[in-house]
């Protein structure tokens, strides 16, 4: 199939793509990498009409790392960010390393993929996991979206239609924590059935500081299990509990079922890797002391 007809706006700046968005508002969708938005247009899916352009606005093309933190441009693409996670990032690196393939990556924007809001999607786990969130501009001004706020649905968030996502922020695992990530698919590049993302990190008396359990693939949205987090913090990171805190997180999941996995599969898988991931964030923890 080809798109329905729809007319272009190339935008050259951030003030430009706002003006258009405020302009036609629902009738409009932003193109970025188009990896997510071109297959939707072509299958007809998404009828919008006007496509606005934001490869013109240069200014969006940065990636900056300052206290502890990423700035990620709408411009930036999924390899870029994953060549610089490359030494510095290994979590970040392994998660984008599973986006699609080389190809997709090559051109997909980090942010196009993280607004697109695919509950199967590993970019809106990881910036869950991380205390990531979003900037929203319009055009009289911008707010910062935390993660947890920004997904309601499937393909579903809370920006407003004449907000762009121009940036995302992401807090880099702090110096000695331990990470761990696992997905299920039926072949590499493909959607995951399933995925879990975790990091830990302990204090001097080897007890558990901080937690962060995130899971994909596994209901209307990707999900931060901040109960099996809460449980964790304070104890000591014994396989046990660990388990324990896997099979809390996977009992609350509501997944749907379908053609490739039953919801109960999807419930089991997501134990078994909330598990398997906590533990390597652990070993990994232990290396880094």
């Amino acid at each position: 199939m080809k798109p329905a007809p729809f007319d272009y706006a190339l935008a050259s700046s951030v003030q430009e793509a706002t003006e258009a968005l405020a302009r036609h508002r629902d009738e409009a969708k932003v193109l970025a990498g188009g990896q997510s938005l071109v297959p939707m247009l072509n299958m007809r899916l998404s009828r919008p009409s006007v496509v606005v352009d934001i490869n013109g606005a240069a200014e969006l093309g940065y990636l900056r790392e300052s206290d502890g933190a990423l700035a990620v441009g709408a411009l930036v693409r999924q390899r870029a960010l994953e060549r610089w996670a490359r030494g510095r990032s290994p979590l970040i690196a392994e998660a984008l390393r599973m986006v699609g393939h080389t190809a997709i990556r090559t051109r997909g924007t980090v942010a196009g993929s993280i607004a697109h809001a695919d509950p199967a999607s590993e970019l809106p786990a990881l910036l869950l996991c991380l205390d990531g969130s979003v900037v929203a501009r319009r055009q009289d001004g911008e707010r910062v979206i935390p993660a947890r706020a920004l997904y309601l649905a499937p393909l579903t968030t809370s920006l407003e239609p004449d907000e762009l996502v121009t940036e995302v922020r992401l807090a880099l695992p702090r110096r000695g924590a331990g990470w761990g990530f696992a997905e299920v698919a039926r072949r590499h590049g493909d959607f995951a059935l399933v995925g879990a993302v975790a990091l830990l990190w302990l204090d001097g008396d080897g007890l558990v500081a901080g937690a962060r359990l995130a899971l994909f693939g596994v209901g209307a949205t990707a999900v931060r299990a901040e109960t099996a987090e809460a449980a964790l913090v304070g104890r000591r990171p014994e396989r046990p509990r660990l388990a324990e805190a896997a099979r809390a997180a996977a009992a609350g999941l509501t997944p749907d079922g379908d053609l490739h996995a039953t919801a109960e599969y999807r419930r089991r898988v997501a134990a078994v890797l909330a598990e398997r991931t906590l533990v390597t964030a652990l070993e990994r923890c232990a290396s880094a002391a």
